[in-house]
């Protein structure tokens, strides 16, 4: 579906087109066209194939989609693979894509799976005319440093999320339902990461070494970009460390909690143990056994059963055991 389709000229907002239309501008070297595509169909991206003369290869991968991040020249034309990684409603992560054709002069960005638009960006990049004026390059930075700020909310969602299991990480008997809950969490972060460390990887060519020619006016915009990445991914290293040791110590704390439930049954077992021992040797058929006659026996024996049972609880009660 098409969103929009505009031409701007030194820095500044020309017009809105038709497709049709492109043909007459994408030629002229003082202008460039800029076009937004969502969930593009097969029609769609052939057509702007034949307008924008974009390489059979590269449409290809937009149209099947699910590509890894990455960054490849074409000729004089650049194709981007981005991943667009949003929130859901429920705290699962939704994992988009944005493939972006580069050209001299036009910019193709088409979304696939993702609910957040450009709109701001093509905003900004009308407000900042000094430089649009740097023409496609511009908007290809604009593009990917929109998609690499959206990774910033995710990851304070996911440290938050962190922070709340440690708090609870001793807690007794939420064993099982915190180490499913840093498991769950950390499936996420590698989710991002894999959005993340192939992008930083391809987003090193763009600023230093040989750089693309129509990229080459915003070398130093790439290096910002590349920055920003390099945070994240320590970030999401940092937080896949400290996933790693609460499962460690979650795991410490079952092992405690178990250890502690074995003691409780040991120590139950020894005080059940004496009681056994005594009604062991009073309930042998021996002949000559003067208490079993006496009439104060019984009571007795009950007393010195309850006081053994008792003083062996107490012994336990004061190592911890009970």
């Amino acid at each position: 579906m098409l969103i929009n389709c505009v031409v701007y000229q030194d820095g500044k907002k020309l017009a809105d087109i038709s497709v049709d239309d492109i043909s007459d501008y994408v030629t002229r070297d003082d202008c460039f066209v800029w076009v937004a595509l969502l969930d593009a169909t097969d029609a769609e991206l052939r057509q702007m194939q034949q307008e924008f003369g974009l390489h059979e290869l590269a449409v290809e991968d937009a149209r099947h989609g699910h590509q890894r991040p990455k960054v490849e020249e074409y000729g004089d034309m650049v194709f981007a693979v981005m991943h667009a990684v949003e929130i859901e409603p429920t705290g699962d992560l939704r994992v988009g894509e944005v493939n972006v054709f580069v050209g001299p002069n036009f910019v193709l960005s088409v979304r696939n799976r993702s609910s957040q638009g450009f709109l701001g960006v093509r905003g900004r990049a009308e407000r900042e005319a000094h430089l649009l004026r740097h023409g496609s390059g511009f908007v290809f930075y604009a593009l990917m440093d929109a998609v690499v700020d959206r990774y910033f909310p995710v990851i304070d969602q996911l440290e938050t999320e962190l922070e709340e299991i440690e708090n609870r990480i001793f807690d007794r008997g939420r064993g099982r339902a915190n180490i499913e809950n840093l498991y769950g969490l950390k499936q996420r972060i590698l989710m991002l990461k894999h959005a993340v460390a192939p992008l930083m990887e391809a987003t090193g060519k763009l600023s230093m070494g040989r750089v693309p020619r129509v990229c080459d006016n915003t070398r130093e915009y790439f290096r910002d970009v590349y920055d920003h990445l390099t945070r994240i991914n320590s970030t999401l290293d940092t937080l896949r460390e400290t996933i790693a040791t609460g499962i460690q110590v979650n795991l410490s704390m079952v092992t405690i909690e178990e250890s502690e439930v074995t003691k409780r049954l040991a120590a139950w077992a020894g005080i059940f143990a004496v009681a056994t021992a005594f009604v062991g040797v009073w309930g042998m058929n021996f002949e000559h056994m003067p208490e079993l006659k006496w009439q104060y026996g019984y009571p007795l024996a009950l007393g010195i059963i309850v006081a053994a049972c008792g003083f062996t609880a107490w012994r336990f009660r004061r190592a911890g055991w009970l």
